[in-house]
C-alpha cells in the first residue's frame, strides 16, 4: 500500500489541472510573483511520465531493495535448491521487505513533500527538493565515507563541507557500492555453514569410495534441515532489516 500510494501520489498529482484547464497550453514556463516557475501543462504531464518510467530505476538504486535481493540470491545458491525460491518469489519478498525498511523515509515524504503540494501548499520545486532530504538522509546512513571520497575524487571534487554538498550523482553510486559491499559480505557468512556441510558429506562419501555420487544430493537434504530447524527464513528477514542502520 506504501508503494502504491507514492505511485498513485505521482501519477494523479496533476489531476485538479487538468480538469481545471480549459484548453491544453503550449510547452511554456512563466515566473510566478512569489519566485517559483508555473510549468505548462505538457510539460507537467511529460515530468510525471518521467518520474513514472524511472520508478523502476529508483526502487533498485536508491532504497534497500539491491542488498536484500542480492543476499537472498546467494542464499538460493548456497543452499543448492536451484530454482527454488523462484526468481518471482524472491522478488516479491525483496520488495516487501525493501517496503517494511523504507516506510520511516516513505511516510516522511508523503507528510513533508507529496501532502503538502497535493494541498497546493507547496510548490512543485519546493516539494522536490524536500522530498530528497529524507532519502539522502537514508543513503548517507548506508554509505561508507570510503566510496563516498572515491567517487568525490574521481569526479574531481575536494572535501565536502556538510552532506547538503554532496551531489546526487556522486551520492548514488557510492551507496550502491555501499551495498554491494554489504550484501556481498551477508551473503558470505550465510554461505559458510552450507559450505562446511558440502565439505563434511563430501569428506564421508570420498572415506566410504563413493566417489561417483555426488555430494550435493547427500547433503541437499541435511541443509534443508539445517535451514528449517533454526526458522532460517525468519532470521533472514531479520538480519536484512536490522542490517540498515536507521
Amino acid at each position: 500500500m506504501r508503494f502504491l500510494k507514492l505511485s498513485l501520489a505521482l501519477l494523479f498529482v496533476l489531476l485538479p489541472s487538468i480538469a481545471a484547464a480549459q484548453t491544453i497550453p503550449l510547452v511554456t514556463s512563466s515566473p510566478m510573483p512569489n519566485g517559483n516557475t508555473e510549468y505548462a501543462l505538457g510539460i507537467q504531464i511529460l515530468m510525471v511520465m518521467t518520474v513514472l518510467t524511472l520508478l523502476p530505476a529508483m526502487l533498485i538504486t536508491m532504497t534497500a531493495f539491491t542488498r536484500i535481493l542480492i543476499v537472498l540470491a546467494i542464499l538460493r545458491q548456497a543452499m543448492g535448491t536451484a530454482q527454488t525460491p523462484s526468481n518471482q518469489i524472491i522478488l516479491g519478498l525483496s520488495l516487501f521487505l525493501t517496503l517494511f525498511v523504507m516506510s520511516p523515509v516513505i511516510d516522511l515524504i508523503w507528510a513533508q513533500a507529496l501532502s503538502p503540494y497535493l494541498d497546493g501548499q507547496m510548490g512543485f520545486e519546493d516539494a522536490l527538493n524536500t522530498a530528497q532530504v529524507p532519502l539522502r538522509e537514508f543513503m548517507f546512513t548506508q554509505t561508507r565515507e570510503s566510496d563516498l571520497a572515491m567517487f568525490a575524487e574521481l569526479g574531481g571534487y575536494g572535501a565536502f563541507a556538510s552532506q547538503d554538498d554532496v551531489p546526487l550523482f556522486v551520492l548514488l553510486p557510492s551507496f550502491l557500492t555501499s551495498e554491494l559491499k554489504t550484501a556481498f559480505q551477508i551473503g558470505f557468512l550465510l554461505f559458510v555453514p552450507f559450505l562446511v556441510i558440502d565439505l563434511v558429506v563430501a569428506a564421508v562419501l570420498m572415506s566410504m569410495g563413493m566417489m561417483m555420487l555426488s555430494p550435493i544430493i547427500i547433503s541437499l537434504p541435511f541443509k534443508l534441515m539445517l535451514f528449517v530447524l533454526i526458522d532460517g527464513w525468519s532470521l533472514i528477514s531479520a538480519t536484512l532489516v536490522s542490517s540498515f542502520a536507521l
